[in-house]
């Protein structure tokens, strides 16, 4: 018997300027097990609706057949109706690739209309050089769309925000009850664009099951909605929900009343709940597999064994048919070149690893399985998936989405990318950790890497051992400025509030984040205030840590973020702002060196990490000699040719390199394979001892040469752990 039809929906909102991967990956996995499966982009549906001509009028309508109290700014977008009305639709056409040469218009000034947000443009000139003029248009056209966003979220759409809808209803949402009130009440103006773009998805044809990936609270309500609608207009529906705000938030379900918009709600991966899913609606005695349901009014969490499991590596490629990769937008709000690439361009999104290989850091959720089971795919796997992605989707950025990136996974990665000749653009998150070592950066910078985020966290030596993140601020600092001398940027994530985090050193990491943009070791950053979860170690066992949890009390829906006291921490309330105020000015280039008292408007302790702290760690730089048995010599796409006698010249992507060596080194080079030697790399120790026996002297002496250190400054030679 054939398996049911899917239609697989993200709702909104999630990013306007790349779809969400969740359904591409289920719907990938499920073609090819032969299942008829769509999926759509809801989030992008009620985007292109709303900021549209014919979307606007009907807002502007609203507002002002409404008793709206605005300021005299929001008043001032509203006066401009007119003019709003007539430019949004060449706008969103300039954000989605087209209409090239409007920019020329648009960043010369009076073409946009300028609200409260164009305030923010003082000082940010230094961004735009006299060629950047499609950067500076779509930043324009980004700050156009924001005060729009303003007007409308202050009006007729309070729930709406541009990466979230009505999230305010499904934060900490212990209890089902306000969610069913407010799906039961009136229908907003803002729903009403949504459940119109719903719609068009059951014109054509019917799907048996239709599921809502909800990755954050801020899609839960639009997936709720959704469900509402499809209950009412096509009862003969099965609506499942899952993705990541299911997989943290509903673990412990028990009331009743969510099954009143869904049938079934899938825990972890979907492909093996789903899959159980489907057979089970073709035969009801077929057992489901981690998913929750309703039978006689009580909540059941059904989870049979001998359901097949999928290993990450096994999974076929995500497919984006379906989705209209042509239409969403490229904005950003932010001009900082590393803090755009989430909302600037289209990235194709895979995942390296399932799970995270370090899984011990107190602050996340590592007892649930997206984290807890870790399980890398083949290199060779992954690059065929990216051939296969190019090929569909014309795009050759990849945005890679893991917990952190394994660092010998992604050495694996850059050399199967350069043995094909693959030419691509990529990033991904990672641990600050030792392995990327100057020349492993220098590897995955040739292979395509543009980027990467990281955790810092509290830049506090006391507690990142607390937290047990494994690394250290030296080690930080170095492994930054590898990434940097490689031409890659570098994100830090940043946090504050930590269990047991005094106030003191809460200044003295705004200190050591100071000297790392100073250096320019980091290039963006963003400070989260520090969250309690469920299913963290801080969360499983509070005393352990200093803390007090003091709520909220679970009522049978959602439960993950946890209250707690922290008696003997500083009083992290009263810092975000100043730690925000600060990063903004650091990542614009601005108050490097000012005083940290400037960023707040009450007493700050005085640092006590020393000014050239960042400097000490750089310049103790530990030696990589003598090399263990697992270190590999590697280049890659290099001719070697030795020219006239003492001089080698290397030529590479960068240019021609020359090196005043001995006659033996560049007959040495010369007779290497150089063009596959990435593929399959040497021993180290060995070639160098080879080197120096043909030199009458000993490894050390070749390691000091400054023909040595030229090739390895330059990139030329990389030494890899093969291990």
């Amino acid at each position: 018997m054939p398996k049911p039809s899917v239609l697989l929906l993200i709702p909104p909102l999630t990013q306007l300027n790349t779809p969400y991967p969740s359904t591409a990956y289920l719907t990938g996995f499920l073609r090819a097990q032969g299942v008829e499966v769509r999926q759509g982009d809801l989030g992008l549906d009620f985007i292109l609706d709303l900021f549209s001509k014919k979307g606007l009028q009907r807002v502007f309508n609203a507002i002002e057949a409404g008793q709206f109290q605005l300021d005299n700014e929001l008043t001032n977008v509203l006066s401009n109706r007119l003019i709003y009305e007539s430019t949004v639709d060449d706008v969103i056409q300039f954000l989605q690739h087209r209409s090239y040469t409007l920019a020329y218009r648009i960043s010369a000034g009076g073409y946009l209309p300028e609200g409260p947000r164009f305030f923010q443009l003082e000082g940010q000139e230094l961004f735009f050089g006299s060629i950047s003029v499609q950067d500076r248009a779509r930043y324009l056209c980004s700050l156009y769309l924001e005060d729009l966003g303003d007007l409308i979220q202050a009006t007729v759409g309070p729930q709406f925000g541009f990466s979230r809808y009505a999230e305010r209803i499904a934060r900490t949402a212990t209890d089902f009850a306000p969610i069913h009130r407010e799906l039961t009440g009136s229908t907003y103006l803002l729903d009403e664009f949504l459940l119109e773009q719903l719609s068009t998805y059951f014109t054509n044809a019917i799907p048996q099951i239709v599921g809502f990936s909800v990755p954050f609270s801020g899609n839960l309500y639009g997936a709720l909605k959704s469900a509402q609608w499809i209950k009412q207009h096509y009862p003969q529906c099965r609506i499942v929900l899952g993705g990541g705000y299911v997989n943290t938030e509903l673990r412990d379900l028990t009331d009743p009343t969510v099954f009143d918009y869904v049938d079934f709600i899938t825990l972890d991966d979907g492909e093996g709940p789903f899959m159980a899913l489907l057979d089970h609606i073709v035969d009801p005695s077929n057992p489901l597999k981690r998913t929750f349901v309703r039978k006689e009014g009580r909540v059941v969490f059904e989870n049979a064994s001998k359901v097949s499991e999928f290993k990450h590596g096994d999974l076929p490629a995500p497919t984006y048919d379906g989705l209209l990769m042509d239409q969403y937008l490229s904005t950003f709000d932010v001009p900082n070149p590393m803090h755009r690439l989430w909302n600037d361009g289209r990235w194709n999104k895979l995942t390296i690893a399932h799970g995270c290989y370090w899984k011990k850091c107190s602050f996340c959720d590592i007892s649930l399985d997206y984290i807890a089971r870790y399980s890398p795919a083949p290199a060779r796997n992954l690059v065929d998936k990216m051939e296969q992605l190019i090929a569909e989707t014309g795009e050759r950025g990849f945005h890679f989405v893991d917990e952190a990136a394994p660092p010998l996974a992604m050495r694996d990665l850059a050399i199967e990318i350069l043995r094909r000749n693959l030419q691509v653009t990529w990033w991904t998150n990672i641990r600050f950790e030792k392995t990327f070592s100057p020349d492993l950066c220098q590897l995955l910078a040739a292979s395509g890497c543009i980027a990467v985020t990281g955790g810092l966290e509290v830049a506090s030596p006391r507690l990142l051992e607390l937290m047990e993140k494994g690394i250290t601020l030296e080690q930080v600092s170095r492994v930054c400025k590898g990434f940097r001398d490689a031409g890659i940027l570098v994100h830090a994530y940043l946090m504050y509030g930590f269990p047991t985090q005094t106030n003191q050193e809460t200044i003295d990491s705004l200190e050591v984040v100071r000297q790392l943009f100073k250096h320019r070791l980091i290039h963006s950053a963003y400070w989260h205030r520090f969250a309690m979860t469920a299913h963290s170690p801080v969360g499983l066992n509070p005393d352990k840590y200093g803390v007090i949890r003091t709520g909220p009390e679970f009522k049978g829906f959602a439960q993950n973020d946890l209250y707690h006291d922290d008696p003997t921490g500083g009083d992290h309330d009263q810092y975000g702002e100043g730690l925000r105020a600060a990063l903004y000015n650091y990542m614009h280039d601005n108050g490097i060196d000012f005083p940290l008292q400037d960023f707040f408007d009450f007493e700050i302790p005085g640092k006590t990490v020393p000014s050239k702290f960042i400097r000490r760690c750089l310049q103790n730089e530990p030696s990589d000699w003598p090399f263990k048995s697992d270190t590999r010599l590697c280049w890659h796409q290099v001719r070697a040719v030795h020219g006239e006698p003492g001089i080698l010249q290397m030529h590479t992507r960068k240019g021609r390199f020359e090196y005043a060596v001995p006659t033996s080194v560049g007959t040495f080079f010369s007779e290497q394979n150089l063009e596959i030697t990435a593929q399959s790399p040497v021993n180290a120790g060995q070639a160098i001892q080879q080197l120096a026996d043909s030199l009458g002297t000993d490894s050390q002496t070749v390691l000091n040469s400054e023909w040595w250190n030229s090739m390895r400054a330059d990139g030329v030679i990389w030494l890899l752990k093969d291990g």
